[in-house]
């Protein structure tokens, strides 16, 4: 009890206005001392994760919105990046996508994925001046390219003569080695089950849109819109070879803008 008395006494008063430093000032240096001499040098940090990287995985996310973070890893070791999946998890929460959807039906989904073997066909007319006479126009776009193909201009449309049109198209995409699946159509009188079965023989499907849905025909239908505001509106039509002529020019025109604005 007298050595517990004793150290619990304070310092004389001599000592204590010479002091230097507090006694607990003391311990944590020596505590800091020990520590010191048994601390375990540090392994090397991860380095951070370059922008080229970031930019890379940002969008390989974007353009693949069904491929999660393990599919994007193993695209990235592929190209000879080693990137954990939690990093690449952390960089699209930053970048603030969303997760991604494993399964998407939409019908521009549909499009997307089928784009470079997909055709689309319609119809449209042009009254003649003076004559005010109604010509029609059959034509084929391909959706990869936007590349249009004139199929024929006649005043009076059959379903026997877009049977033929499909003919002469079908042989000619033949000779020159295209190769399409499916044909987007809308459920207008003149496709008839012969004007089908013409595709279906060279291993392309017709696709009937819904009844007064334009929108799942809309490249078709834009394209339309494209001649009818570029051109038909804003002159004078005098017949069907006049018509043919105009059609040659508006489509070199038309359809290169449509094709660069598909691929943006």
């Amino acid at each position: 009890m007298r050595c517990s008395r004793h150290c619990r006494s304070p310092l004389p008063k001599a000592l204590r206005g010479n002091r230097i430093v507090t006694p607990g000032t003391l311990l944590r240096r020596h505590r800091r001392l020990v520590a010191n001499k048994w601390r375990q040098p540090k392994t090397p940090s991860r380095p951070p994760t370059s922008d080229q990287l970031v930019q890379l995985i940002v969008t390989t996310a974007r353009e693949n919105r069904t491929r999660g973070a393990g599919r994007i890893q193993d695209e990235l070791r592929r190209l000879g990046h080693h990137v954990a999946a939690a990093t690449i998890r952390k960089v699209l929460r930053t970048h603030r996508i969303p997760p991604p959807r494993y399964r998407d039906d939409s019908w521009r989904a549909f499009l997307r994925a089928q784009a470079q073997t997909l055709l689309a066909t319609d119809f449209f007319h042009v009254d003649c001046a003076v004559t005010l006479t109604r010509v029609y126009v059959a034509f084929v776009i391909e959706h990869s390219t936007r590349r249009v193909h004139l199929l024929g201009v006649t005043r009076y449309p059959t379903g026997a003569w877009a049977t033929q049109l499909a003919r002469d198209f079908t042989a000619e995409m033949e000779a020159a080695g295209h190769r399409f699946t499916h044909l987007i159509r809308d459920r207008d009188a003149k496709f008839t089950a012969a004007f089908d079965g013409v595709f279906s023989a060279t291993g392309i499907t017709a696709i009937m849109t819904a009844p007064q849905a334009p929108r799942m025909n809309a490249i078709a239908e834009r394209f339309v819109g494209s001649v009818r505001r570029e051109c038909t509106d804003r002159m004078l039509i005098a017949g069907e070879r006049h018509l043919g002529v105009v059609w040659a020019t508006t489509s070199r025109i038309t359809t290169p803008a449509a094709a660069t604005r598909a691929r943006a």
